[in-house]
């Protein structure tokens, strides 16, 4: 990944030198799919940041440490019992989006301060999660460079028309070659649920000025008919191994991992693309991403080794 870590701290650094106002942090979103590194490239980017000859004061975050509290997401489930995506953390709707902006308000102010991080720690209540009450995880400000990353960070939500027209299409296309069940990924209306969710979560985006996309390369043999989306699979998959390997055994069986990343695949297939061309919002007016122009995409193969490098 050295060569990944290199494009994504340069990227950083040049907009970092380039930010209007030497007062203000430089928020970066960064996504990538499950299994593909972006946690672990947070990390060493802060590091790299961190450390001379930068000596960067760095914030890092993660979407997942904003879902709703137990609580919160079992309420979100009883509330829509026929919407299989609402069933547990993951999809659009079940972060607590007044908390983020919260959080990056005060990170944003730049004030001396120490900003609470929430914790949101996934082995409780037998897997369902539950956020942890004050930790002590604080960020302290003024920082040089904010970083978010999440599965989700920068999906936008689309118009009726197009979501029909993916669900008509690209959606059974995708149903087909990876041979998902509605009973795991939902009806149309699950969609159009996740999608109206989507709306909150634009002023969340709207404080970033830069983005990282980690994205599995779509470059395939002309005869290969799997989905492009099958490489998330295997990488959520040798994670989960790894795991039970440090653990003495303890995690999801392979059938459990396949089912744990069928309810991602959709939010990919309708709502991923926002990233680089941004939404048309309720008024019919197509937005710009916040980050457009100051955009990376690093395209990965299955192996996490880089293959391409864009910018957007």
């Amino acid at each position: 990944m050295s060569n990944s870590l290199h494009e994504i701290t340069q990227h950083i650094l040049n907009l970092f030198a380039a930010r209007e106002s030497a007062d203000m942090p430089l928020f970066v979103a960064l996504q990538g799919p499950q299994g593909s590194g972006k946690s672990y490239l947070t990390g060493l980017t802060k590091a790299a940041l961190s450390s001379a000859p930068h000596s960067l004061r760095v914030v890092t975050a993660s979407l997942d440490d904003f879902y709703l509290p137990h609580h919160g997401l079992v309420t979100l489930a009883s509330e829509h019992p026929s919407n299989p995506l609402w069933r547990g953390r993951g999809q659009p709707g079940t972060h607590d989006i007044p908390l983020a902006i919260t959080v990056l308000k005060a990170l944003k102010e730049n004030q001396p301060a120490d900003v609470e991080i929430p914790v949101f720690e996934k082995s409780l209540h037998g897997g369902e999660g539950d956020r942890l009450p004050m930790t002590g995880n604080t960020a302290r400000t003024p920082a040089d460079v904010v970083i978010l990353e999440g599965w989700c960070t920068g999906f936008c939500p689309i118009s009726e028309s197009e979501l029909n027209k993916r669900w008509d299409g690209a959606w059974q296309d995708q149903k087909t070659a990876l041979g998902l069940s509605d009973s795991i990924v939902g009806s149309k209306k699950s969609l159009e649920d996740v999608n109206a969710a989507l709306y909150s979560y634009l002023e969340v985006w709207s404080y970033f000025d830069a983005f990282v996309q980690i994205a599995p390369s779509l470059v395939q043999d002309a005869t290969d008919a799997t989905s492009p989306y099958s490489v998330i699979y295997k990488w959520r998959l040798e994670q989960e191994h790894a795991m039970k390997l440090q653990n003495g055994g303890l995690g999801m069986s392979d059938d459990a991992v396949k089912l744990f990343v069928d309810r991602y695949i959709p939010g990919y297939v309708f709502f991923g693309d926002g990233v680089s061309s941004g939404y048309q919002d309720r008024d019919g007016v197509w937005r710009s991403p916040p980050w457009e122009g100051k955009g990376l995409r690093i395209s990965i193969n299955e192996g996490r080794e880089l293959v391409s490098v864009e910018h957007m």
